[in-house]
């Protein structure tokens, strides 16, 4: 009945209200009472959704230029129901309504007289509408479309269409400085040091992160409760610690000797300083070659690099290895090695393997663009695409959506447990990483 032809004209002012009780009665063999009592009943039924109203309010407080507007299907009868609520909210600059108009969404003409009458420019208007045939029509004039699905995912999508994800993201992380931990995929608060570490170097500030420093080498957990007595120091996070902070070079050699010591029968450096618990991933070996590469030992672990280099060559990483969660992980660190192998002053900068790698890595990552991932995955991607000059449009706008009210990013996965394969994941690395492929 509300789609009939009949109504339509009623919500464009065409026909009076009576003549559209009476026009619809006979279409739909029911009494003309019937159908006023209903409607008037259902007119009364309509209540406001306080969240999105508020949520409205707040923007014209937080953005003093930000103009506001209605556009409505709506009859006569129904609006003038309305009206007096309409205006005390205050929050519109013009209200536009189909029986004022003559003309109703989706129709384009309704669009184009209000874009004339407001004087907007459409390509920096947002438009929201719960009917999704409405939105098309808006974003076919040009108007940036959102759908209401949801009052909690139009929050958001307006809060990042209107504010800078950087400075958000920004202020995420200062307001949530030393006090930004990782979590397991089941909610468990771990206090470990690699997150921390990722996220100092992304963002060059230490008063964010919360750090364990170790003489030597280095234990991925910070609490004494699960750090050595019930997990051995390992060389990641190790190698990770010696890349970014700053350690004299007798020590740095020394704990390079040390790791040295833990190779496999294949000469695949491992993941532990203990010999009973043999571990290889592809992404602990390049973090322990970007420390040797660092200080210009490269050479020692040419099995590892040769490794490394044949599993981004069959694409053995695509589900992500033992210990990290997503083939971006391993893209993302190779990059990093990448960063240091190839400074014009290292012996690395005219060794062929590098270049082999820069390259294969150049078009491996190319193969990812527009591959579903999560908020981490994404924004590790764009920044190993911007490393190589690769254009990812579609990747960066899906990690714009991503951003939270709070200005953080959603939980990105980056490690898991090797024998339980439970994921953890950190909000301040993810969002770091994210304000840093948007830059």
């Amino acid at each position: 009945m509300l789609s009939s032809s009949t109504w339509f004209a009623y919500e464009k002012g065409q026909i009076g209200e009576e003549e559209c009780y009476s026009k619809l009665a006979l279409e739909y063999n029911a009494s003309a009472g019937d159908i006023r009592a209903t409607l008037l009943g259902a007119r009364k039924s309509l209540h406001p959704n306080h969240k999105f109203l508020s949520f409205i309010q707040s923007l014209r407080l937080k953005y003093q230029d930000l103009r506001i507007f209605a556009m409505s299907n709506i009859a006569v009868g129904d609006y003038d129901a309305i009206r007096d609520v309409l205006d005390s909210w205050n929050i519109f600059d013009g209200i536009y309504v189909s029986c004022n108009e003559g003309e109703r969404k989706p129709h384009l003409g309704f669009y184009r007289s209000v874009i004339s009458s407001t004087d907007v420019r459409p390509q920096e208007t947002i438009f929201v509408d719960d009917k999704l045939e409405n939105v098309l029509s808006a974003r076919s004039v040009g108007l940036c479309g959102v759908v209401f699905d949801s009052c909690e995912a139009v929050i958001r999508k307006i809060g990042n269409l209107l504010g800078d994800p950087v400075k958000r993201g920004k202020a995420f992380l200062e307001a949530n400085r030393e006090a930004l931990e990782s979590v397991t995929k089941s909610g468990i608060v771990v206090r470990e040091n690699f997150a921390q570490l990722l996220i100092l170097e992304v963002t060059n500030d230490p008063s964010l992160v919360n750090l364990q420093s170790y003489p030597g080498a280095w234990n991925f957990f910070r609490d004494e409760g699960v750090s050595e007595g019930n997990f051995p120091l390992d060389l990641d996070t190790t190698s990770l610690a010696y890349s970014i902070m700053k350690y004299d070079e007798e020590t740095v050699a020394r704990v390079m000797d040390e790791m040295l010591k833990y190779m496999d029968v294949d000469g695949i450096i491992q993941t532990y300083f203990d010999h009973t618990r043999p571990r290889i991933d592809p992404v602990v070996c390049t973090n322990v070659l970007t420390l040797f590469h660092s200080q210009n030992r490269g050479d020692e672990l040419d099995k590892t690099f040769d490794w490394v280099y044949e599993v981004l060559q069959n694409r053995a990483y695509l589900d992500g290895t033992r210990y990290y969660w997503t083939a971006e992980c391993f893209l993302y660190f190779l990059m990093r090695l990448l960063q240091v192998a190839l400074k014009p002053s290292g012996p690395d900068a005219v060794n062929p393997k590098i270049t082999d790698l820069h390259e294969l890595l150049k078009k491996r990552t190319a193969e990812r663009v527009g591959v579903p991932g999560d908020s981490l995955a994404l924004a590790m991607r764009l920044v190993v695409c911007k490393y190589f000059g690769i254009e990812d449009h579609v990747d960066m706008e899906v990690l714009r959506d991503l951003q939270c009210e709070d200005g953080g990013w959603e939980i990105g996965w980056v490690y898991k447990y090797g024998s339980s394969g439970v994921g953890i994941g950190n909000r301040g690395f993810t969002t770091a990483l994210a304000v840093e492929a948007l830059k």
